[in-house]
């Protein structure tokens, strides 16, 4: 039995599984000592030194990046077992003929590791979110006020927390207290040293103040859930709010202060976030329409009859050169559901309605299949002309708009958004979750609900159903065609 000293930082425990694996030192064999606890059960009068293995035996196994991961947050934890369970995790990977061992959900040491993980992962969120820092001074040469927070996390995971402080808060000299650990930020660099006793830690001041007239004005008594609150914000970390101290008094006060508000004569309900958001939207690309309308028409105040025939007129890119005609959108104003694809194909650009093609074929016919009535839904694309090159004979072939195109065409959907108000957005493929959302998007690892209540109460993205007719028959068709058919059915039940 051979007995490793460890210290607390991650480095140190895999420093030390370096050289057991050059040496080839099975897990079994390995007796973990934390130099902070003292002497182990089983450690020998003087511990043998293990020495470092030939880059020979080093380049003999490789440790995959996915375990590094893994490691540096769940040695974090305070289990006193993870040296050992890490080890022969670390063991099993390299030299014990099982490399997909971390695919292995089921395994006792896979799932213990990745509770850590978890666990440590909910320390740090909670570290970032309950923080508070108060001024204690200023420095005398800089003139930099300088900032200490306390903050008592359950695992060790300063230093894979204060990132996220260093880049919030870069301007500002500040030191983040706790019993395991502190860090310090000077502007400049980062720094670390021992824990300290809360009685250490200075005082209230102004700050704290501030913090609790914040929470108290943005404190809603209408939307209070006291179990909710206290799971994302346990009882363990109240006592270094300095709001804390107001939750009992508010929630006492919630029930008579929410009936004052439903007494309150002449209460106007609030304007829909997600239309001021539009409506913003479209003030920034007032240029495309300098041509269109005149510059003190409010778009989003035009009905769809009006914005259709200015959409017509548009020339902000030269896609409506080679089109037929510009293709709208087509569905009743009052839809609860309107649907986005990319732009109108060869026969929607001779007939000028959207969806009359074979993928609109598909998009129809999968709606009936999902509880959704086509008449009833309002069918759009976030580019309103047909952009083509040649094919084979008579034949156009489709091709996909520009990123510069498709910002010259954002604000005519975004008009038909603000206009029709739906409850659920559907975005049919990368283009209308790029035009709408507003960055680049891929299906493939986003699909589903999409979070931007901005635009809609629910947002689902999908595939376009002309990707579903690009798809040899087969088991990945028949897979896409399912997962279009559960997103149609969730707009459905919306």
């Amino acid at each position: 039995m051979r007995s490793v000293s460890f210290g607390p930082g991650f480095e140190s425990w895999r420093d030390q599984a370096r050289k057991l694996m050059a040496q080839g030192v099975p897990p079994e064999e390995v007796d973990w000592t934390d130099a902070a606890q003292g002497e182990s059960l089983f450690q020998p009068p003087e511990e043998a030194s293990i020495p470092t293995g030939t880059p020979a035996e080093e380049q003999s196994w490789r440790v995959p990046s996915a375990f590094v991961n893994l490691a540096r947050m769940a040695w974090a934890h305070v289990d006193p077992r993870r040296p050992a369970v890490l080890y022969r995790l670390l063991w099993r990977l390299t030299r014990g003929g099982e490399p997909y061992l971390l695919h292995v959900p089921t395994d006792a040491g896979v799932r213990l590791a990745e509770d850590w993980r978890k666990a440590v992962a909910r320390d740090i969120h909670k570290m970032h979110s309950f923080v508070r820092f108060r001024l204690v001074g200023t420095d005398g040469e800089s003139g930099r006020e300088q900032f200490v927070a306390w903050f008592e996390p359950p695992s060790r995971c300063v230093r894979l927390a204060v990132p996220f402080f260093v880049k919030r808060f870069a301007g500002m000299d500040w030191s983040i207290l706790t019993p395991d650990e502190c860090a310090h930020w000077d502007g400049e660099t980062l720094h670390f040293t021992p824990g300290l006793p809360k009685d250490q830690v200075p005082g209230e001041d102004n700050l704290d103040a501030l913090w609790r007239t914040y929470y108290r004005s943005i404190f809603n008594p209408a939307r209070l859930k006291v179990a909710a609150m206290r799971n994302e914000m346990p009882l363990k970390y109240w006592k270094n709010l300095p709001e804390a101290r107001l939750i009992p008094e508010l929630i006492a006060e919630s029930q008579p202060r929410m009936e004052t508000m439903l007494e309150t004569p002449g209460r106007e309900a609030a304007p829909v976030p997600r239309n001021a958001y539009i409506h913003q939207l479209l003030k920034r690309h007032d240029e495309v329409f300098a041509e269109t309308i005149p510059a003190s028409s409010d778009l989003a105040a035009l009905s769809l009859e009006e914005l259709h025939k200015a959409a017509a007129c548009c020339r902000a890119c030269p896609l409506w050169e080679q089109a037929t005609r510009t293709v709208n959108g087509e569905g009743p104003e009052n839809a609860r559901v309107m649907v986005v694809g990319e732009q109108p194909g060869d026969q929607e650009d001779l007939c000028g309605k959207p969806f009359t093609g074979p993928a609109g074929q598909v998009l129809r016919n999968a709606m009936v299949m999902a509880g959704l009535e086509p008449s009833d839904v309002y069918l759009t694309n976030a580019m309103k002309h047909f952009k083509w090159i040649p094919g084979a004979g008579r034949r156009r072939k489709h091709a996909t708009p520009a990123k510069e195109e498709v910002r010259q065409c954002r604000p005519w959907v975004l008009a038909e958004l603000a206009r029709v108000r739906p409850a659920v957005l559907v975005l049919l493929g990368n283009t209308a979750a790029a035009s709408l959302l507003g960055r680049e998007v891929k299906v493939t690892q986003e699909r589903g609900l999409v979070q931007a209540p901005e635009l809609a109460e629910r947002v689902i993205l999908t595939y376009h159903p002309s990707h579903l007719l690009r798809l040899p028959e087969g088991p990945a068709q028949e897979r896409a065609m399912a997962e279009f058919m559960a997103d149609l059915t969730l707009a459905s039940e919306a």
